[in-house]
């Protein structure tokens, strides 16, 4: 077999719980080879069942099915060149999966023509998961950051104006859209107003676009 395709060591960035399966295709006889993690990875056990391109493609998710459909007979069985896929299943028990598929072609060392295509079927379920977690865990701290001087400042507006909560966070909206600056610089610049003794004229100095008087030196 040739050595492996780069596509692999990216793939397997994802993390340490994937499962890395081998095959073979030959393309003249349209056969399936599959070591026993592929047999798994689609939820049956070794020798369950037969290999087949019907057999594959009936487990793709059917979002994914047109962009893997032409896979067997694609570029590489011409070229032979590293190819690589991500793409779902539902596996036998109907649990969604994420798949990365490498391979390349193998030539035939008299004719020189792509007899096979070779290479991994590398499930990267568990690694997707964990990154979409990162990115939720970092878009919700990254929400809460810019939320919380945002209520500070509504705070300060409905106290200083004497108006609801409400009603001070639509003065910020619109002094954010008359502006044309971010809702959360707007609740700065109003909270900025709590270090020194500011009256109600500071703050719709603040939203009205223009800077509240400088404190004495």
């Amino acid at each position: 077999m040739t050595a492996e395709p780069m596509e692999v060591e990216r793939a397997l960035t994802f993390g340490v719980n994937q499962t890395v399966g081998r095959y073979r295709y030959n393309l003249s006889t349209d056969e399936w080879w599959w070591s026993d993690e592929i047999y798994r990875i689609h939820g049956f056990e070794p020798g369950d069942v037969v290999p087949t391109t019907a057999l594959i493609l009936s487990h793709k998710h059917p979002d994914d099915l047109p962009s893997t459909r032409q896979v067997p007979a694609g570029p590489a069985a011409a070229t032979g060149q590293p190819f690589s896929s991500v793409h779902r299943i539902m596996d036998a028990r109907g649990q969604e999966r994420t798949l990365a598929v490498v391979g390349q072609g193998r030539r035939d060392p008299d004719t020189r023509r792509v007899v096979e295509l070779v290479g991994y079927f590398i499930d990267v379920t568990a690694g997707i998961k964990a990154q979409a977690n990162r990115a939720a865990s970092s878009s919700i701290q990254a929400a809460s950051a810019t939320r919380a001087p945002i209520e500070q400042a509504k705070g300060i507006i409905a106290f200083a104006l004497g108006i609801s909560s409400a009603e001070a966070f639509e003065r910020m909206r619109s002094a954010s859209n008359d502006t044309n600056v971010a809702v959360r610089d707007v609740a700065r610049r109003i909270i900025e107003l709590t270090s020194r003794q500011s009256a109600a004229a500071d703050v719709i100095a603040v939203l009205s676009g223009s800077r509240a008087p400088e404190p004495p030196s």
